[in-house]
């Protein structure tokens, strides 16, 4: 497979040196990381009068007492906790607090592209590359199927890009290389050749491409 590096827009190869400390791409099951429309709880040990409930904003912060504005978007629960336990240290005294996620966003994921039912579709247990075309519909007689993308975020600055062959994979003994699809991951199945053409297209254009071809 092909692996590129998407950063500010732009598609380059991942072995370029300008993206030589891109962190790599996370296979394995990660810690859920907060993010904007989850509700989170804090109780504090020893003062559970400033115990609290928040919404994480669209910006990841939240706003409680005792600790103020707190960015905690994007970091895991212990991260999150240590975060603001840093804050309301500055008001309180080694504060001991629990930080809990009473509700938040549902595991998603997104297929653009020449499937038949394009969309974001709920992350439920574990789901591949291939489950993901097969839930939204299959693919399209239109699509090149060889050269799926998938665009899966790494951090505030990378997004990795990898270019999967769905049609090798679908073969016998190809589904060994099926890509496991997590929380926030982009699927787009791009158009064929074919079925880029215009439906009408000046003649010499054309016939001046298949002279080409035929060579």
């Amino acid at each position: 497979m092909r692996r590129l590096v998407l950063a500010g827009g732009l598609l380059v190869s991942a072995h370029f040196e300008l993206y030589a400390q891109a962190p790599a791409l996370q296979t394995r099951e990660q810690a859920y990381r907060l993010q904007p429309g989850d509700s989170v709880e804090i109780q504090y040990r020893y003062t559970p009068e400033f115990n609290a409930k928040a919404l994480v904003q669209p910006d990841g912060d939240i706003t409680i007492p005792i600790a103020g504005s707190v960015h905690i978007g994007r970091l895991s629960v212990a991260e999150a906790r240590a975060a603001i336990s840093a804050k309301a240290g500055e008001r309180l005294r080694d504060p001991e607090l629990n930080l809990l996620v009473s509700d938040f966003v549902k595991p998603s994921y997104t297929v653009a592209g020449e499937v038949e039912k394009p969309g974001r579709y709920d992350l439920r247990g574990a789901v591949t590359a291939i489950d993901a075309v097969a839930i939204s519909g299959g693919i399209k007689d239109s699509s090149k199927h060889s050269q799926v993308i998938l665009v899966r975020r790494m951090n505030d600055e990378f997004a990795d890009v990898r270019i999967l062959n769905l049609k090798q994979m679908m073969r016998a003994g190809g589904v060994r290389e099926d890509v496991r699809v997590q929380n926030g991951d982009l699927l787009i199945i791009p158009q064929n050749f074919v079925s880029k053409m215009e439906r009408y297209v000046r003649w010499g254009t054309l016939y001046s491409g298949f002279m080409f071809l035929g060579r």
